[in-house]
């Protein structure tokens, strides 16, 4: 994608199909006159005298207690600079929306025009009130230190400046892991700091605080090496100011054992790392570009452990691992403050946790086979779910243990089970899924490139790494509407029609004949079909010229499975196949079976399919808990309808015993534990949190899964088609960009799952 297009793309997710990207959402009911009684007046005169009885009641009866302000005066905005209030408020609310599906804090941004300290601090202090926490970003350096100490000082929420201590806690963490596997002590070696902004006065600070000497410590600005005698020095650059004879980079990093930057791109040579102490630590953290490249500095040295800011690295030092989980931490015990005791919590609780079993879940979606505490990994993945349940109870008995928390915990594995929940439905599995399939893309065909959308998709896979797109369809109406939408990739593009096709079509033609010869099909049928694009890709995908294909968008679903069975048919073993819808809902992914093939499935065909969509849970990382759903519960009714589903049930605990599954169910039940324990103690799902439905026919499934995309507006990846022989995936009608986007990727974990399989059986 061209940057005037990817320009067009930004401004179009800020503008549509709302402007902005957080809104507010009613908490209470308010259908009836009654709640609006009780929402507004006379009923919310209650909760106002009782607040003014007691104003810590404000956190009972108001969203104080789970209300965050992210403010600025854009000041120092990315590296854009100081660009004024309006123009950074798209990055405040992007805070907030990383505030939001990361920790579930809600959040007002707030952008004052002002430049002056005193004016700023006394805005703050008078909207304090309404706020449970405050976090300030992007405002320059040195007035920054002087707003974030003096609102700490003047109020009895929890303030923080992420610009200068989220980098340092991830930093932090992350150096002392790489220590103790370099066998270096964090007192006695040598760190050069590039940088002398906030962020790297607070790194800093804080590494001082784990117990690095200032005599070992060399900080530079853009000037060189900030020495005791240069003048005019900060406050805060004469904090670090050193006696040693040297004023550049080059003479720094002489011995040095840690490098950390926080400056620009490209200024550490090769040299200057050859010159470094034996196990050198290096931390290059300038974004998009580090000090030097990844790749250069590996290469350089076998001995190096090495963190960015980057993605696509091993250890980045990334912020979101901090601030929400820092924050929710500190907001469930009503800390007054967030002191150096909780940011040093979060340090060890995050250098703790990257020492830790990692859960099939983040290998998954990083791609790899085992991820291990090492060099390539000392600081643990954004996508890692225990993020939520570690840190913030490691902030709040930071606060509780020194004397800043106003609500204490007393049950810590209720708090821990809280926290789980608050991960509910912020599509994390979809990023997860595409992250995994970036690790190893695929050659995907979209059978129907000449429909806008689809191309839209495949645009979409192009640039963010999903996958390959080869692209079906007129090769004219393609190049025209790839013009239109900036695609200007080098992609494949094929017309199954065009006349230089012939040799492919005559080739796959003929292969499809000789495996179905004896079935009915000729040559001639054979060589006529392949001119229409769903024959055509599945022989594609056959044949070893694609990984998997993406069909669907503009046929009916019956119409495009026929060709798929013929061409691709079912795995070894398979008798049925099936598909399943991932509902991302408020509880979290919901797995949905048979929603678009068995009309009726029996008993037998139920088994299967309940066994079958737990292997796709698998692929997600999800371990399934499978309810057998119908309208009885556990034999309660005798007809036919429901029996075949309490014998579905005796299957697969007979055959698959480890398998947390059991019905039939009502669906109610199904979703509410507590209900289920309390009326049916004795289920296998019983206290657990069911992820997977299986329906007892095609009418159910399709109903609800429908119901839930439109009235819930839940968002939808499927339907997956399982029992396939090749990774093949038919879109629903009409499905919109992000739908085909997430079943591109679909396709492609398919194929590396199936890659895998057969390089474990050595086909490879």
């Amino acid at each position: 994608m061209s940057k005037a297009s990817k320009r067009i793309e930004a401004l179009v997710y800020h503008a549509k199909p709302t402007p902005g990207k957080i809104k507010v959402v009613p908490s209470k009911k308010y259908a009836t006159q009654r709640d609006l009684s009780l929402a507004y007046s006379p009923g919310v005169a209650e909760p106002c005298l009782e607040i003014d009885k007691a104003v810590d009641n404000v956190y009972k009866y108001t969203a104080k207690g789970n209300l965050v302000a992210v403010i600025s005066n854009g000041t120092a905005v990315l590296g854009l600079g100081n660009i004024g209030p309006e123009a950074s408020k798209p990055v405040m609310e992007g805070k907030g929306l990383l505030f939001k599906i990361f920790a579930d804090i809600d959040v007002f941004d707030i952008e004052i025009d002002t430049e002056d300290v005193d004016a700023f601090v006394e805005t703050v202090k008078n909207i304090a009130p309404t706020f449970g926490g405050i976090n300030l970003e992007d405002i320059k350096a040195p007035e920054a230190f002087e707003i974030e100490r003096r609102l700490k000082e003047e109020l009895d929420i929890p303030v923080m400046h992420d610009d200068q201590h989220g980098t340092a806690i991830i930093s932090a963490a992350a150096l002392l892991n790489a220590l103790e596997l370099a066998n270096k002590k964090i007192e006695d070696v040598q760190i050069v700091i590039s940088g002398a902004g906030a962020a790297a006065v607070s790194c800093t600070r804080l590494y001082k605080a784990f117990g690095a000497k200032d005599e070992h410590i060399v900080m530079l600005d853009s000037k060189g090496v900030i020495r005791k005698d240069r003048g005019n020095l900060t406050p805060q650059k004469a904090e670090f100011a050193t006696e040693r004879d040297i004023t550049t980079l080059e003479e720094a990093m002489v011995n040095a054992d840690v490098f950390i930057g926080l400056s620009m791109a490209n200024i550490v040579s090769p040299d200057m790392l050859t010159s470094m102490a034996k196990n050198p630590i290096v931390f290059a953290m300038a974004n998009p570009d580090p000090e030097i490249a990844y790749d250069l500095a590996i290469e350089t040295r076998d001995d190096i452990i090495m963190a960015t800011g980057r993605s696509d690295h091993p250890n980045q030092v990334n912020n979101v691992l901090g601030f929400p989980f820092i924050f929710r931490g500190a907001l469930d015990v009503r800390a007054t403050k967030i002191n150096e005791e909780m940011k040093m919590a979060a340090v060890r609780a995050l250098s703790k946790l990257a020492k830790e079993p990692v859960p099939e879940q983040v290998n998954i979606a990083y791609g790899e086979t085992k991820l291990l505490y090492g060099r390539d990994y000392i600081i643990p993945k954004p996508f890692d779910p225990r993020l939520i349940a570690e840190i913030p109870p490691a902030v709040a008995k930071a606060a509780m243990e020194s004397g800043v928390a106003k609500e204490p915990i007393e049950d810590w594995n209720r708090y821990k089970n809280n926290l789980l929940d608050r991960l509910g439905s912020d599509n994390k599995l979809v990023r997860l899924l595409l992250n995994r399939a970036r690790t190893n893309p695929k050659r995907v065909v979209f059978a129907e490139a000449d429909q806008l959308n689809v191309l839209k998709a495949a645009q979409i896979v192009y640039d963010e790494g999903v996958a390959e797109p080869i692209l079906l369809g007129r090769e004219d109406a393609i190049k025209a509407l790839m013009e239109d939408i900036d695609f200007e990739a080098d992609v494949q593009i094929i017309d199954p029609k065009a006349d230089n096709e012939t040799e492919r079509k005559n080739k796959y033609a003929d292969a499809y004949w000789e495996k179905h010869k004896r079935d009915g099909v000729t040559q001639y049928s054979a060589r006529k079909i392949m001119r229409e694009r769903n024959y055509f890709a599945a022989m594609m995908v056959n044949e070893g010229d694609a990984d998997a294909l993406i069909t669907g968008f503009s046929r009916s679903y019956p119409s495009v499975v026929k060709p798929m069975l013929q061409l691709i048919g079912m795995a070894k073993g398979v008798t049925r196949i099936a598909t399943t819808n991932v509902m991302m809902t408020q509880r979290g992914p919901l797995f949905l079976s048979d929603t678009a093939i068995n009309i009726n499935p029996s008993a037998e065909d139920l088994a299967k399919i309940a066994y079958m969509t737990s292997k796709v849970c698998k692929m997600f990382g999800v371990d399934p808990v499978i309810a057998m759903t119908s309208y009885s519960n556990f034999g309660s009714s005798n007809h036919p309808n429901a029996t075949k589903v309490n014998k579905a049930v005796k299957i697969l605990h007979d055959t698959y015993p480890d398998m947390v599954v059991d019905g039939e169910v009502q669906t109610d039940f199904a979703l509410n534990p507590e209900m289920l324990q309390d009326i049916f103690p004795f289920s296998k799902l019983a206290g657990r949190k069911v992820n997977t439905l299986v329906f007892p026919n095609l009418d159910a499934a399709n109903i609800t899964y429908k119901l839930l995309k439109e009235l819930n507006k839940a968002e939808s990846i499927g339907p997956i088609m399982i029992g396939m022989n090749k990774p093949v995936h038919i879109l629903q009608l009409d499905a919109s960009v992000d739908e085909i986007v997430n079943m591109a990727a679909i396709a492609v974990i398919d194929a590396q799952q199936r890659e895998k399989r057969q390089q474990k059986q050595g086909v490879f």
